[in-house]
């Protein structure tokens, strides 16, 4: 059984990662710094659907400036990225792709759904589209709004980053055996929207 000084057994950590450590003093803070950076250097694939796309290229932008949290940068590779936005409505050809961009991002990995129409299909309710983007990925945060505006975005990646932060987010995928599934208020002004997310009903504002 390997050890290392200071740190202890490390037998565990090829198949648990920071989980198979031994907690102490030292790997205590390896794990704060681990999560501090990854909110910190967080890249979001390019996956833009429909009108919240646009939302999502003003937040990039330079009057909203991702770049204040390392975020500048929307990764054209999946394998590149650790966030999607999925922001539109997601239709059933459009499925299998996003599983298979989602599938070939890098681990860990987080899901915003931005919108009514890719959180439950919103007015959309047809044959032809996806009733909820978490019927396909597993989904961390959800941002409502038709379309939300760039500040419901914001508050969305930065509540993303805050649980990242204090490892509140692992411990509600591991509850719900799935994404998150935190719902943001609006933030931009909007009448607020109401979304049906399974037996869930959450009004924003």
């Amino acid at each position: 059984m390997p050890k290392l000084p200071l740190i202890g057994d490390i037998s565990r950590v090829a198949d648990e990662g920071l989980e198979g450590l031994d907690h102490n003093f030292l790997t205590g803070k390896i794990e704060d710094l681990v999560k501090w950076s990854r909110t910190r250097s967080m890249w979001p694939a390019t996956f833009g659907l429909a009108c919240c796309a646009l939302e999502m290229m003003a937040t990039g932008a330079a009057h909203y400036d991702l770049a204040r949290w390392g975020m500048e940068v929307f990764r054209a590779s999946p394998r590149q990225a650790d966030l999607m936005i999925v922001a539109g409505r997601v239709s059933q050809k459009m499925a299998p792709i996003l599983r298979q961009v989602y599938d070939q991002m890098m681990e860990p990995k987080w899901v915003i759904s931005m919108g009514v129409c890719a959180s439950s299909g919103g007015m959309f309710n047809n044959y032809a589209l996806v009733q909820g983007v978490d019927q396909i990925v597993p989904v961390d945060v959800y941002a409502p709004g038709c379309p939300p505006g760039p500040e419901t975005l914001m508050h969305a990646i930065l509540q993303l980053h805050e649980k990242i932060e204090s490892g509140e987010i692992t411990q509600r995928r591991d509850q719900r055996a799935g994404g998150a599934g935190l719902i943001v208020e609006q933030r931009d002004g909007q009448t607020a929207t109401k979304m049906i997310l399974g037996q869930r009903e959450q009004t924003s504002g």
